[in-house]
């Protein structure tokens, strides 16, 4: 060890607790200076005045940890001194004491904060000692919770300035909503976070002239964490999207191929964080639809051919399991289809009710044809500022002839 750091070890180890200090103010001149010697004598650092004017100036000038006040003094008398310490420095205690007083006075001393009242003569000066430490301890603990608050109030102001950061980098990283394809392939999107950050994600891209790359992920738990991985899966799909912009590269895309590159990035990165996932690929020349599922639920609705129905599939979870498979599924579409696919945070505000029955709502409310994500929302009843249980995302895809 350093020798700077072995005296500094030394120097704080060596450290004397810091002196409490007592103000007294009484007009009594052998009361006052009595008590200021006993207390001096008891280890504290004592002031003294003889007016209650002249004991508010040294109380502003001093800040002291403790104030014993007489109650009866001329002009400026013990209550009004009370009342205006406990209006301009609420944490710093007072004792009252009096040799006059009567029951209403201790329950009007009381009520305007002091912590204790006592009668003249003091004859047991002990009894005053243990006043005093007790109000002390009194003062250091609210000083000490006032502290705290602060503290907190200024790490929350900081956490709240990062979270209002992260939600403006996750916002300018979700695609636009509205956006068209094509001319004729709507598609659009909505995000209910729970916190303020959400660990739902969804984008869609073009992938060659005719071909659109789209995905829900849902990432397990919430909050920054889960909000971090949208950022990676962010990059990833636009690494993935410069690769295939080189023409040549088209055919070979694989919703499939995607997820279980995005299993082993996130295994191998360690984040403890998985997700469930639904991606696909549009063909608009051919009519088809290419998609694979990693445990995402609800099932994807399609309304194809004037039929609803839910889209088959389960898979694994993605980024849990090292040697997980995922396959890709088929389906032609018509020259008019609706596909809609939701985040299993949608289930919690669905009415009461068994997921047989959510799933067949869910069914019911897409056969209505919603127009975009917002109609979406309106027709689940789901608004954008209530406080949701889970994240919640809406990916509505609408083609038309």
């Amino acid at each position: 060890m350093l020798p700077d750091a072995v005296n500094q070890v030394h120097s704080i180890g060596m450290s004397q607790p810091v002196q409490d200090h007592i103000l007294v103010i009484d007009d009594e001149p052998v009361v006052c200076e009595s008590l200021a010697v006993y207390l001096s004598d008891s280890g504290f650092k004592v002031n003294t005045a003889s007016s209650g004017d002249e004991g508010l100036a040294l109380f502003r000038n001093t800040q002291p940890n403790l104030v014993i006040c007489d109650l009866r003094m001329p002009l400026v008398d013990g209550l009004d001194v009370l009342k205006a310490i406990n209006s301009e420095s609420p944490e710093t205690p007072v004792i009252v004491v009096s040799g006059q007083g009567s029951m209403n006075d201790v329950v009007t001393a009381l009520r305007n904060g002091a912590v204790d009242y006592l009668f003249k003569p003091l004859i047991e000066m002990e009894v005053l000692e243990h006043s005093v430490r007790r109000a002390l301890e009194r003062g250091h603990l609210l000083k000490q919770n006032r502290q705290i608050r602060e503290q907190l109030e200024r790490s929350l102001a900081l956490l709240k300035e990062d979270q209002e950061a992260g939600r403006r980098v996750q916002l300018r990283m979700l695609p636009p909503t509205p956006h068209v394809f094509n001319e004729d392939c709507h598609f659009s999107h909505r995000i209910i976070p729970s916190l303020y950050l959400s660990g739902d994600f969804v984008d869609y891209f073009r992938m060659g002239p005719d071909r659109i790359g789209f995905y829900l992920a849902d990432v397990s738990g919430h909050g920054a964490s889960s909000a971090f991985v949208t950022v990676f899966l962010k990059t990833l799909t636009n690494r993935i999207q410069r690769h295939y912009e080189k023409r040549a590269a088209v055919n070979a895309l694989s919703p499939a191929r995607l997820m279980r590159d995005i299993n082993q990035e996130l295994i191998s990165m360690a984040m403890g964080k998985h997700l469930a996932m639904f991606c696909g690929v549009l063909d608009l020349a051919e009519n088809k639809l290419i998609y694979c599922i990693g445990a995402h639920f609800p099932p994807p609705i399609l309304i194809n051919d004037g039929v609803t129905s839910a889209l088959e599939g389960r898979g694994l979870p993605v980024g849990l399991f090292s040697d997980a498979t995922f396959d890709d599924i088929v389906i032609p579409l018509g020259q008019e289809f609706s596909l809609v696919v939701m985040s299993d945070g949608v289930l919690e505000v669905l009415p009461d009710g068994s997921l047989e029955s959510k799933e067949a709502h869910l069914l019911k409310v897409v056969a209505q044809k919603p127009t975009d994500a917002d109609h979406l929302a309106s027709l689940l009843q789901v608004d954008g500022d209530m406080e949701v249980p889970d994240d919640i995302a809406l990916l509505v895809i609408n083609r038309n002839a």
